[in-house]
């Protein structure tokens, strides 16, 4: 068992990055969503740096712009898993089953998670994934897909995921410092509720406001892993 240990395969962080500068339910001028498109872009790799990603993991692959596509994506997971254990941040859009990449015009569905799948059920060992964390919208409708895939544990928003921030910095200070999957994911929610439920009150009935039920989050798999395990 210790000898197990000692001989485990590095760990790497594979980051799907794209924002877009979409904003749900608001049309903005294209130079509008390319301003955000870049802040939040660059502001999310400075987060990485900041809380210490760099320092926890052995190598670490971010797939902005260009590369946020699934030819891509597959790539990295397959050529990375071969001398790592991986672990997954997804920071951009979904759909129901997606993810948005590069320019909004690149969607990552079943014609790249399919096939991967497939190949997990015949050759487990084909992706050697460990936890998925993702601000995606929609998330939630693929996390039975990242189990196939072989990931441990996976999150997901239940709808449209209006909180973004402060959960995914929420999150992974709490991961990073050692903390449970499931209690990272439950500390990032109920930050991310406590702060926005200032802005989005609860109806006249006290139910809360329906942005922040549907950025619900749900937690799939073996919630007790931590970044040491």
């Amino acid at each position: 068992m210790q000898a197990a240990h000692l001989f485990r395969k590095p760990l790497a962080l594979v980051v799907f990055l794209e924002n877009v500068g979409h904003i749900a339910g608001i049309k903005l001028p294209q130079w509008v969503m390319d301003c955000i498109d870049f802040v939040t872009e660059e502001y999310a790799k400075l987060l990485l740096r900041l809380l210490g990603v760099y320092r926890r993991y052995d190598k670490v692959v971010i797939l902005e712009d260009a590369k946020a596509n699934g030819a891509a994506l597959t790539t990295a997971l397959l050529e990375t898993s071969r001398t790592h254990r991986i672990d997954v941040l997804l920071l951009a859009h979904g759909h129901t089953g997606q993810l948005i990449g590069y320019l909004g015009k690149q969607r990552v569905g079943d014609e790249t998670f399919g096939p991967l799948c497939t190949a997990c059920a015949q050759a487990p060992e084909t992706l050697d994934l460990r936890m998925v964390y993702g601000v995606n919208c929609y998330g939630y409708s693929l996390t039975e897909t990242w189990r196939a895939m072989g990931a441990k544990v996976v999150n997901g928003a239940v709808g449209v995921n209006w909180m973004p921030e402060p959960s995914l910095a929420v999150f992974l200070y709490n991961w990073l410092h050692g903390k449970p999957y499931s209690e990272a994911v439950q500390r990032s929610n109920h930050t991310a509720n406590r702060f926005w439920q200032r802005v989005w009150r609860p109806t006249a009935e006290g139910t809360p406001h329906p942005f922040l039920l549907s950025s619900r989050q749900v937690v799939v798999g073996s919630g007790d892993i931590t970044i040491d395990s």
